[in-house]
């Protein structure tokens, strides 16, 4: 199929990264350095040799190469100097710029989308994950092998169905690619049903979803084995977790919780990814409490808050964001000490997930944030109410229970949900309070 297909590169590999400046071309607001520098991080992230990184500058952008052709040949003559093989430009390239690139440098030439696209594969450990990835590169690809066969024949002859060589190859790969992003879809619908069947099966026991998220590389999953004990593989690297994992978690008040450590977001993340990892990243949709976690140490992280907010957004949370999230700002212990909490984040939770320091207020705090949520109400049944009791038990949860000759003296917290439920199977008589 086409060379694009292989998507994994040698270890140790020796490649430039090039961050061109867009400015007043672009939406992009961050810093260029601090850009330049997650590029990088992106690239080490599937262990390749950085020997070269800068920033472009460009006036205009060029629609056979990007790059003007002054700028082409300093980098022709930067991939010799160092002997790189593999060259990164973080922004997004067309199928025609990427291949004139590769043909004046004589090298590989992949920009962010496929960077990242590398990296997801890299890190996909489940099943689910696998086949989220492999349909966002084959989505990526389809539009990208006008690249490949070039030294075949692209048309012959008059007649429309008289094509080349080429445009047969050119032909069997797209139809290859669509059969195969067909079966992909059926697959992750069916991921999509299992993970609905599993949605609703806890909705059935009394245990609220929490689920993190936030900037890749914002400590997520080193808060979430500070919570669970989960053991999750943890590093200073960007996107060093990519499946989604849940364990159970005990707040102070000896309530459970099930808590959701999920995939992290970048700026610019591409489309495909977005709509391939939408079933993963309906865990967030269905959770009854958000902890948005920021790097409070990055220069950029009112940037890095924006995109995450931003992705959030395209999901449908704009409601639950105000009235049900929660804002972590990770990582004080890597700032000075005067005031790790300035105005615009006076109603976060400072803390460092390394140390444990501001974890207890997290979970004080998430617990404030569950019981907004949920009402306790304390009821009497008689004694052949059996049905009724169970229903309490599997709906709710049974705070107290005391058995008396005249009756059952529960006190439950139950959701706003099925508060109302409950409201409309029960007699009003059988209400005691409500607190």
């Amino acid at each position: 199929m086409a060379e694009e297909a292989q998507s994994t590169y040698p270890t140790h590999q020796y490649a430039i990264v090039i961050c061109p400046d867009l400015r007043g071309r672009s939406h992009l607001s961050c810093d260029l350095e601090a850009r330049l520098d997650e590029a990088t991080g992106l690239a080490l992230a599937i262990d390749l040799k950085i020997v070269h990184s800068g920033i472009f500058h460009l006036r205009d952008i060029r629609p056979s190469t990007f790059f003007g052709q002054g700028q082409v040949s300093l980098l022709k003559s930067f991939m010799t100097e160092t002997n790189a093989s593999l060259m990164i430009v973080d922004a997004a390239l067309t199928p025609i710029q990427q291949r004139n690139l590769e043909k004046e440098l004589h090298c590989k030439v992949i920009d962010r989308t496929a960077l990242i696209l590398e990296i997801f594969g890299a890190r996909a450990r489940t099943a689910e994950g696998r086949l989220q990835v492999e349909l966002a590169a084959l989505t990526y690809q389809r539009s990208r092998l006008v690249r490949s066969w070039t030294h075949l024949e692209r048309q012959r002859g008059a007649l429309g169905f008289v094509g080349g060589p080429g445009e047969t190859q050119l032909e069997m790969d797209r139809r290859m690619i669509g059969q195969r992003i067909t079966k992909l879809k059926k697959k992750l619908e069916d991921v999509k049903r299992t993970r609905a069947l599993h949605r609703q099966a806890r909705k059935r026991v009394p245990y609220p979803v929490v689920a993190l998220v936030g900037y890749t590389n914002a400590g997520k999953s080193t808060l979430f084995n500070r919570l669970a004990d989960a053991g999750v593989f943890a590093e200073d690297l960007l996107f060093a977790t990519l499946d989604p994992t849940m364990r159970l978690v005990r707040l102070p008040s000896r309530r459970e919780i099930i808590l959701s450590d999920t995939v992290g977001f970048i700026s610019d993340l591409p489309t495909q990814l977005i709509a391939a990892f939408r079933a993963t990243l309906e865990e967030v949709l269905e959770a009854d409490l958000i902890v948005h976690v920021r790097d409070i140490s990055h220069k950029e992280s009112l940037n890095q808050k924006r995109e995450v907010l931003k992705v959030l957004e395209e999901l449908g949370l704009t409601e639950s964001l105000e009235s049900h999230s929660i804002e972590v700002l990770n990582k004080i212990d890597l700032i000075e000490q005067e005031d790790p909490t300035s105005d615009e984040s006076l109603k976060a939770v400072p803390l460092s997930a390394l140390t444990g320091q501001g974890v207890d207020n997290l979970l004080k705090r998430v617990e404030e944030k569950l019981g907004e949520q949920y009402q306790t109400t304390e009821v009497t049944l008689s004694p052949g109410e059996g049905a009724k009791l169970a229903w309490f038990y599997q709906h709710g949860e049974v705070l107290s229970r005391s058995d008396h000759e005249e009756g059952i003296r529960l006190s439950v917290r139950l959701s706003h949900e099925n508060w109302m439920r409950y409201k409309k199977i029960v007699k009003p008589e059988v209400l005691a309070k409500k607190c």
